[in-house]
């Protein structure tokens, strides 16, 4: 795919997201991963519904700012993920509320933030793990992403939000709207026993859509096999 279709899609999604109120203000970042081993990403301060193609800022393969504005404090964050995930082309990062909210909450299991509630869920978001709070830009939350060993495409940042990592900017934009759907339908149903997928249903998920999902649990859940 072409720079400036890159560039156009990065606007598209990300105008998209905030319109749908999924990352409010200046709030949230894209990325998107060049064959080049560069990258585009959004700037610093800027809002995802109105975002300029021409100003996008450009990453060489070292990180380096290249070209367009100021590139988000993030950078650390997507950097790291990138490392870890070989097959990441990109990667989302929002605000949106109900995951935020989520990741507040104290029974979050930090291994699998959330139960197998939903198919898609499963199919788009896989297991989600929980870090520790990390102030926006600190470059330590790398570190924290590296110890994750790149078994997870979605991480949440407590008292923070989503990022989520994929082959396609389409597909990361679609993990991270389900991730956020997820996280609603939890925070609707906490405390009052709601039907999960059982484990068998977990397992013919895997099978039938070669799912990349750790060992699920008499109980339904996910879990690292190296537990």
């Amino acid at each position: 795919m072409s720079n400036a279709r890159l560039r156009e899609d990065i606007c598209r999604y990300g105008r998209s997201l905030f319109e749908r109120g999924l990352t409010p203000g200046s709030s949230g970042n894209i990325s998107v991963r060049l064959d080049d081993g560069g990258w585009l990403v959004t700037p610093t301060n800027a809002s995802l519904g109105f975002l300029d193609p021409a100003r996008l800022s450009h990453l060489d393969a070292g990180g380096r700012h290249v070209s367009g504005d100021k590139p988000t404090k993030e950078i650390p964050l997507h950097s790291a993920l990138y490392e870890t995930r070989g097959a990441a082309r990109a990667i989302v990062h929002l605000h949106s509320t109900n995951a935020v909210a989520l990741s507040m909450l104290p029974e979050i299991d930090p291994r699998a933030a959330l139960p197998p509630m939903t198919p898609y869920c499963l199919m788009r978001a896989g297991q989600i793990a929980l870090l520790p709070y990390y102030r926006p830009g600190d470059p330590a939350v790398a570190d924290a992403i590296r110890g994750l060993a790149g078994k997870y495409a979605s991480v949440l940042l407590s008292n923070h939000g989503p990022v989520v990592a994929s082959d396609t900017l389409e597909a990361a934009v679609f993990a991270t709207e389900e991730l956020e759907e997820g996280a609603k339908l939890y925070l609707m149903l906490r405390n009052l026993n709601p039907r999960y997928l059982t484990p068998a249903q977990v397992k013919d998920l895997v099978r039938e859509f070669n799912l990349d999902l750790p060992i699920v649990d008499d109980h339904g859940h996910p879990h690292d096999p190296d537990d």
